[in-house]
């Protein structure tokens, strides 16, 4: 005869010791001293017969190795995986990455003069870093390194996207932007400029002194950093 054993039944965190419980510790003394798993067990709310959002909350944290960045990739099917993790709760966890990412890129596009790759990087990386897909942007500027405008050009595969300079110029002269800056992200995490991503800028380049707008650089992210072409010698 053989009997199925069920899991032993976790002690909710509503009958925690009042300084053990999530909340009431953020309330107590703030949500830096909260560790991932509490925050992430804050946002879930309730967690599920056999474990408290607490424990939900780890196993989440360990789908992803305990990396957040590896959190903003995540989809909604991948942590359904997880016992106890509803369509609710996925879509509470992946919007409050996306507002994370979102405080990110607001603080840095505050800044509208860009000088230099760097800058650059910092405006493009909370944008693309995360994407699990290639996407083509290009900023337009003016002769003073003002931010007109940043729209993305193409969107494509794992690893190419097709840019169309004709769009990219069109929109320059609407703009009336005297520079262009682009940039695109490598999913895979690699740095290292195709010979396609020198083509197209090039190519860029030389349609762009016909019209007398500079290509200042071209910029690849990804979630390790940025490589700028310009700053490695290659346009």
């Amino acid at each position: 005869m053989f009997v199925t054993l069920e899991p032993a039944p976790h002690l909710a965190i509503r009958h925690w010791p009042e300084n053990e419980k999530p909340r009431e510790k953020l309330m107590n003394t703030g949500a830096a001293t909260l560790s991932d798993a509490e925050l992430l067990a804050i946002l879930l709310h309730t967690g599920h017969k056999h474990k408290s959002a607490l424990e939900l909350a780890t196993e989440i944290l360990r789908l992803v190795h305990n990396n957040l960045a590896e959190l903003g990739k995540i989809n909604v099917k991948q942590l359904q995986k997880l016992r106890g993790m509803g369509h609710a709760k996925a879509v509470t966890v992946l919007a409050a990455m996306e507002l994370a990412r979102r405080r990110q890129a607001g603080a840095i596009h505050k800044k509208s003069i860009i000088r230099c790759g760097a800058d650059a990087a910092l405006y493009f990386k909370p944008l693309l870093a995360d994407q699990c897909h290639e996407s083509f942007h290009v900023m337009f500027l003016n002769h003073a390194n003002k931010v007109l405008k940043h729209r993305c050009m193409s969107s494509g595969g794992m690893t190419s996207t097709v840019v169309d300079t004709r769009i990219i110029f069109r929109e320059a002269l609407d703009t009336n932007a005297t520079k262009l800056l682009l940039c695109h992200n490598h999913p895979s995490g690699s740095l290292r400029p195709s010979q396609a991503d020198i083509h197209i800028t090039r190519k860029i380049k030389d349609v762009g002194g016909l019209f007398d707008i500079d290509v200042m650089d071209h910029i690849i992210v990804s979630e390790t950093g940025y490589c700028s072409l310009v700053e490695e010698g290659m346009i």
